[in-house]
Protein backbone atom coordinates (compact mmCIF):
# COMPACT_ATOMS: atom_id res chain seq x y z
CA UNK A 1 0.00 0.00 0.00
CA UNK A 2 1.53 3.21 -1.21
CA UNK A 3 1.73 5.52 1.31
CA UNK A 4 -1.01 8.53 1.19
CA UNK A 5 -1.77 10.83 3.97
CA UNK A 6 -4.23 12.70 5.82
CA UNK A 7 -7.76 13.39 5.01
CA UNK A 8 -7.74 13.56 1.21
CA UNK A 9 -4.79 10.38 1.39
CA UNK A 10 -7.39 8.73 2.91
CA UNK A 11 -9.78 9.17 -0.16
CA UNK A 12 -6.81 7.38 -1.84
CA UNK A 13 -6.30 4.65 -0.05
CA UNK A 14 -6.67 1.11 -1.34
CA UNK A 15 -7.68 -1.56 1.39
CA UNK A 16 -6.86 -5.01 0.25
CA UNK A 17 -9.71 -7.79 0.85
CA UNK A 18 -7.24 -9.73 3.15
CA UNK A 19 -8.53 -11.40 6.24
CA UNK A 20 -8.54 -9.99 9.49
CA UNK A 21 -4.80 -9.40 10.54
CA UNK A 22 -4.09 -10.69 14.25
CA UNK A 23 -3.82 -7.54 17.19
CA UNK A 24 -0.38 -8.07 17.37
CA UNK A 25 0.05 -6.92 13.37
CA UNK A 26 -2.71 -4.65 13.41
CA UNK A 27 -0.52 -2.72 16.46
CA UNK A 28 1.62 -2.06 13.71
CA UNK A 29 -0.90 -1.17 10.95
CA UNK A 30 -2.48 1.94 9.65
CA UNK A 31 -4.89 3.33 12.66
CA UNK A 32 -6.67 6.35 11.72
CA UNK A 33 -8.33 7.61 15.41
CA UNK A 34 -8.42 6.62 18.73
CA UNK A 35 -11.22 7.45 21.42
CA UNK A 36 -11.88 6.87 25.35
CA UNK A 37 -14.97 5.07 26.26
CA UNK A 38 -14.90 5.80 30.46
CA UNK A 39 -11.77 3.73 30.92
CA UNK A 40 -10.75 1.82 27.76
CA UNK A 41 -9.22 3.00 24.96
CA UNK A 42 -10.73 2.24 21.52
CA UNK A 43 -8.60 2.71 18.27
CA UNK A 44 -9.64 2.48 14.66
CA UNK A 45 -7.77 1.74 11.35
CA UNK A 46 -7.57 -0.11 8.16
CA UNK A 47 -9.11 -3.33 7.17
CA UNK A 48 -12.09 -2.55 9.75
CA UNK A 49 -9.99 -2.99 12.90
CA UNK A 50 -11.15 -2.27 16.05
CA UNK A 51 -8.20 -2.29 18.82
CA UNK A 52 -9.56 -2.22 22.44
CA UNK A 53 -7.19 -1.71 25.62
CA UNK A 54 -8.27 -1.57 29.22
CA UNK A 55 -4.92 -0.41 30.99
CA UNK A 56 -4.02 2.66 29.58
CA UNK A 57 -2.80 1.62 26.32
CA UNK A 58 -0.36 -1.46 27.76
CA UNK A 59 -2.21 -4.14 26.18
CA UNK A 60 -4.42 -4.84 23.27
CA UNK A 61 -7.10 -6.98 22.10
CA UNK A 62 -9.02 -7.13 18.75
CA UNK A 63 -12.94 -6.90 18.32
CA UNK A 64 -14.75 -8.47 16.02
CA UNK A 65 -16.32 -5.55 13.40
CA UNK A 66 -18.94 -6.58 10.92
CA UNK A 67 -16.63 -4.88 7.99
CA UNK A 68 -13.52 -4.63 6.67
CA UNK A 69 -13.27 -1.26 5.02
CA UNK A 70 -11.35 1.32 6.46
CA UNK A 71 -12.55 3.27 9.32
CA UNK A 72 -11.59 6.73 9.48
CA UNK A 73 -13.20 7.71 12.73
CA UNK A 74 -14.71 7.05 16.21
CA UNK A 75 -16.20 9.19 18.71
CA UNK A 76 -18.14 8.18 22.46
CA UNK A 77 -20.49 9.72 23.98
CA UNK A 78 -19.56 7.73 27.21
CA UNK A 79 -18.48 4.54 28.39
CA UNK A 80 -20.68 2.29 26.35
CA UNK A 81 -22.07 4.49 23.58
CA UNK A 82 -19.77 4.56 20.64
CA UNK A 83 -19.79 5.51 16.56
CA UNK A 84 -17.30 4.26 14.00
CA UNK A 85 -17.18 5.45 9.93
CA UNK A 86 -15.28 4.91 7.02
CA UNK A 87 -15.71 3.84 3.81
CA UNK A 88 -18.65 2.38 1.68
CA UNK A 89 -19.95 5.61 3.79
CA UNK A 90 -20.14 2.97 6.70
CA UNK A 91 -21.15 4.41 10.10
CA UNK A 92 -20.83 0.99 13.30
CA UNK A 93 -22.09 1.51 16.67
CA UNK A 94 -21.31 -0.23 19.75
CA UNK A 95 -23.24 -0.43 22.87
CA UNK A 96 -20.82 -2.19 25.31
CA UNK A 97 -17.71 -0.06 25.35
CA UNK A 98 -16.04 -1.03 21.66
CA UNK A 99 -16.36 -5.35 22.95
CA UNK A 100 -18.74 -5.71 19.58
CA UNK A 101 -20.43 -3.56 17.06
CA UNK A 102 -23.31 -4.00 14.22
CA UNK A 103 -23.40 -1.50 11.13
CA UNK A 104 -26.08 1.37 11.42
CA UNK A 105 -26.17 2.62 7.98
CA UNK A 106 -23.81 2.10 4.73
CA UNK A 107 -24.39 3.51 1.17
CA UNK A 108 -21.63 1.71 -0.98
CA UNK A 109 -23.25 3.42 -4.83
CA UNK A 110 -22.44 6.99 -3.00
CA UNK A 111 -18.70 5.62 -3.00
CA UNK A 112 -17.91 8.45 -0.43
CA UNK A 113 -15.94 7.70 2.56
CA UNK A 114 -16.99 9.38 5.72
CA UNK A 115 -14.54 11.19 7.73
CA UNK A 116 -15.73 12.77 10.06
CA UNK A 117 -18.11 12.03 13.28
CA UNK A 118 -19.78 14.19 15.80
CA UNK A 119 -22.46 13.48 18.85
CA UNK A 120 -23.95 15.71 20.70
CA UNK A 121 -25.62 13.50 23.26
CA UNK A 122 -26.64 9.55 22.56
CA UNK A 123 -29.16 10.30 20.26
CA UNK A 124 -28.09 13.05 18.29
CA UNK A 125 -25.29 13.18 15.69
CA UNK A 126 -23.66 14.18 12.35
CA UNK A 127 -21.06 12.39 10.42
CA UNK A 128 -19.41 14.15 7.46
CA UNK A 129 -17.23 13.13 4.29
CA UNK A 130 -16.34 13.44 1.19
CA UNK A 131 -18.45 14.95 -1.77
CA UNK A 132 -20.14 17.14 0.61
CA UNK A 133 -21.89 14.46 2.90
CA UNK A 134 -23.61 15.41 5.42
CA UNK A 135 -25.32 12.75 7.23
CA UNK A 136 -27.55 13.31 10.69
CA UNK A 137 -29.44 10.87 13.24
CA UNK A 138 -31.96 12.25 16.61
CA UNK A 139 -32.31 8.52 17.70
CA UNK A 140 -28.63 7.34 18.06
CA UNK A 141 -28.44 5.98 14.98
CA UNK A 142 -31.05 3.77 14.41
CA UNK A 143 -31.93 6.03 11.40
CA UNK A 144 -29.66 8.33 9.09
CA UNK A 145 -30.65 10.87 7.13
CA UNK A 146 -28.65 12.78 4.42
CA UNK A 147 -29.11 16.90 5.08
CA UNK A 148 -26.19 17.76 2.80
CA UNK A 149 -28.89 19.94 1.64
CA UNK A 150 -28.36 22.11 4.58
CA UNK A 151 -25.05 23.34 3.29
CA UNK A 152 -24.22 25.60 0.60
CA UNK A 153 -22.14 23.55 -0.69
CA UNK A 154 -22.64 23.69 -4.75
CA UNK A 155 -19.36 22.36 -5.53
CA UNK A 156 -19.62 19.42 -3.05
CA UNK A 157 -16.52 19.75 -1.62
CA UNK A 158 -15.18 17.32 0.83
CA UNK A 159 -15.94 17.88 4.50
CA UNK A 160 -12.93 16.43 6.65
CA UNK A 161 -14.20 17.47 9.97
CA UNK A 162 -16.75 18.71 12.41
CA UNK A 163 -16.44 19.43 15.89
CA UNK A 164 -18.28 21.69 18.73
CA UNK A 165 -17.12 24.72 20.11
CA UNK A 166 -17.43 25.99 23.56
CA UNK A 167 -20.85 28.35 24.17
CA UNK A 168 -20.67 28.49 20.42
CA UNK A 169 -22.26 25.55 18.46
CA UNK A 170 -20.83 23.03 15.91
CA UNK A 171 -18.10 23.82 13.14
CA UNK A 172 -17.52 22.09 10.25
CA UNK A 173 -14.43 22.59 7.82
CA UNK A 174 -13.18 20.47 4.50
CA UNK A 175 -10.85 21.21 1.37
CA UNK A 176 -10.38 24.72 -0.48
CA UNK A 177 -10.77 26.29 3.15
CA UNK A 178 -14.25 25.35 3.35
CA UNK A 179 -15.72 26.33 6.73
CA UNK A 180 -19.14 26.34 8.05
CA UNK A 181 -20.75 26.98 11.37
CA UNK A 182 -24.15 26.21 13.24
CA UNK A 183 -25.46 27.89 16.39
CA UNK A 184 -28.79 25.65 16.60
CA UNK A 185 -27.27 22.37 16.77
CA UNK A 186 -26.79 21.50 13.41
CA UNK A 187 -30.38 22.46 12.17
CA UNK A 188 -29.06 25.46 9.77
CA UNK A 189 -25.70 26.00 8.81
CA UNK A 190 -23.44 29.48 7.77
CA UNK A 191 -20.82 29.48 5.22
CA UNK A 192 -18.25 31.15 6.57
CA UNK A 193 -15.07 33.26 4.56
CA UNK A 194 -12.27 31.62 6.14
CA UNK A 195 -8.62 32.29 6.94
CA UNK A 196 -7.29 29.93 3.89
CA UNK A 197 -7.93 28.70 0.86
CA UNK A 198 -5.48 25.12 1.09
CA UNK A 199 -7.45 22.07 2.29
CA UNK A 200 -8.47 22.24 6.46
CA UNK A 201 -8.06 18.92 7.58
CA UNK A 202 -9.56 19.51 11.97
CA UNK A 203 -11.11 21.50 14.39
CA UNK A 204 -10.57 21.87 17.62
CA UNK A 205 -12.89 23.66 20.45
CA UNK A 206 -10.14 25.09 23.57
CA UNK A 207 -10.96 25.13 26.95
CA UNK A 208 -12.29 29.04 26.53
CA UNK A 209 -15.80 29.73 25.36
CA UNK A 210 -16.29 30.63 21.66
CA UNK A 211 -12.59 30.06 20.71
CA UNK A 212 -11.33 27.08 18.31
CA UNK A 213 -8.42 26.34 15.99
CA UNK A 214 -8.63 25.35 12.33
CA UNK A 215 -5.46 23.83 10.83
CA UNK A 216 -4.55 21.97 7.79
CA UNK A 217 -2.10 21.67 4.86
CA UNK A 218 1.71 22.68 5.77
CA UNK A 219 1.70 23.23 9.14
CA UNK A 220 -1.54 26.35 9.06
CA UNK A 221 -3.11 26.57 12.49
CA UNK A 222 -5.58 29.21 12.66
CA UNK A 223 -7.45 30.76 15.94
CA UNK A 224 -10.47 32.71 16.60
CA UNK A 225 -12.30 33.59 19.86
CA UNK A 226 -15.39 34.81 18.36
CA UNK A 227 -17.03 31.73 16.57
CA UNK A 228 -15.39 32.34 13.49
CA UNK A 229 -16.13 35.47 12.87
CA UNK A 230 -11.98 36.51 12.60
CA UNK A 231 -8.78 34.99 12.61
CA UNK A 232 -5.21 35.18 13.84
CA UNK A 233 -2.87 33.11 12.28
CA UNK A 234 -0.18 30.79 14.58
CA UNK A 235 3.22 30.49 13.95
CA UNK A 236 4.31 27.27 14.89
CA UNK A 237 8.73 26.81 14.75
CA UNK A 238 10.83 24.44 15.38
CA UNK A 239 14.61 24.04 15.26
CA UNK A 240 14.36 24.21 11.37
CA UNK A 241 11.81 27.02 11.02
CA UNK A 242 8.16 27.10 10.67
CA UNK A 243 6.42 24.09 10.46
CA UNK A 244 5.42 22.68 6.92
CA UNK A 245 3.76 19.59 7.80
CA UNK A 246 0.85 18.82 7.30
CA UNK A 247 -1.85 18.41 10.61
CA UNK A 248 -4.80 15.96 11.11
CA UNK A 249 -5.83 15.97 14.33
CA UNK A 250 -6.25 17.69 17.60
CA UNK A 251 -7.37 16.82 21.33
CA UNK A 252 -8.21 19.32 24.13
CA UNK A 253 -7.18 17.65 27.71
CA UNK A 254 -8.90 17.53 30.31
CA UNK A 255 -6.73 20.27 31.90
CA UNK A 256 -6.92 22.48 28.73
CA UNK A 257 -4.12 21.54 27.52
CA UNK A 258 -4.60 21.53 23.00
CA UNK A 259 -2.85 18.42 21.38
CA UNK A 260 -2.20 18.32 17.06
CA UNK A 261 -0.73 16.06 15.53
CA UNK A 262 0.58 15.33 11.71
CA UNK A 263 2.65 14.44 9.42
CA UNK A 264 5.84 13.28 9.59
CA UNK A 265 5.93 12.24 13.05
CA UNK A 266 4.69 16.05 14.72
CA UNK A 267 2.88 16.45 17.69
CA UNK A 268 2.41 19.93 19.00
CA UNK A 269 1.44 20.75 22.42
CA UNK A 270 -0.63 24.00 23.77
CA UNK A 271 -0.72 25.05 27.38
CA UNK A 272 -1.91 28.60 26.57
CA UNK A 273 -5.02 28.32 24.77
CA UNK A 274 -3.74 27.50 21.42
CA UNK A 275 -1.78 30.83 21.40
CA UNK A 276 1.71 29.06 21.00
CA UNK A 277 2.93 25.37 20.91
CA UNK A 278 5.77 23.49 21.63
CA UNK A 279 6.56 20.81 19.29
CA UNK A 280 8.20 17.56 19.30
CA UNK A 281 9.14 15.62 15.82
CA UNK A 282 9.19 11.82 16.74
CA UNK A 283 12.30 10.18 15.26
CA UNK A 284 10.31 7.88 13.40
CA UNK A 285 8.91 10.27 11.30
CA UNK A 286 5.79 8.80 11.01
CA UNK A 287 2.72 10.31 10.25
CA UNK A 288 -0.06 10.71 12.86
CA UNK A 289 -3.31 11.02 12.67
CA UNK A 290 -4.75 11.07 15.97
CA UNK A 291 -3.86 11.11 19.92
CA UNK A 292 -5.48 11.10 23.62
CA UNK A 293 -3.95 11.31 27.31
CA UNK A 294 -3.64 8.12 29.12
CA UNK A 295 -2.62 8.26 33.20
CA UNK A 296 1.15 8.43 32.31
CA UNK A 297 1.50 9.97 29.12
CA UNK A 298 -0.52 10.10 25.59
CA UNK A 299 -1.63 7.54 23.29
CA UNK A 300 -0.88 8.12 19.85
CA UNK A 301 -2.04 6.38 16.24
CA UNK A 302 -0.80 6.58 12.71
CA UNK A 303 1.02 5.18 9.35
CA UNK A 304 2.59 2.51 11.83
CA UNK A 305 0.20 1.80 14.68
CA UNK A 306 -0.04 2.72 18.22
CA UNK A 307 3.10 4.87 20.30
CA UNK A 308 2.79 5.23 24.26
CA UNK A 309 4.38 8.36 24.93
CA UNK A 310 5.35 11.00 27.77
CA UNK A 311 2.99 13.56 27.60
CA UNK A 312 4.84 15.78 25.06
CA UNK A 313 4.73 12.60 22.23
CA UNK A 314 8.68 11.78 22.87
CA UNK A 315 8.77 8.25 23.25
CA UNK A 316 8.06 6.24 25.60
CA UNK A 317 6.46 2.30 26.55
CA UNK A 318 5.19 0.47 24.05
CA UNK A 319 2.06 -1.56 23.88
Amino acid sequence: MARQWLKVGILALVISGAAQAGPNKALTGLLTDIASAGSRQVAVGERGHVLLSDDQGHSWTQAQVPSQQLLTAVYFVDAQHGWAVGHDTQILATADGGATWRLQFQDTARQAPLLGLHFLDAQHGFAVGAYGVLLSTDDGGQHWQDVSERLDNPDQLHLNAIAAIKDAGLVMVGEQGLMFRSADAGQTWQRLQGPYEGSLFGAVGTAQARTLLVFGLRGHVFRSTDFGDTWQPIAVQGERGPLEAGLANARLLDDGTLLLVGEGGTVLRSIDDGQTFSRVTRPDRQALASAIAVSDGLLLVGENGVHHTDNHGNEGQQP
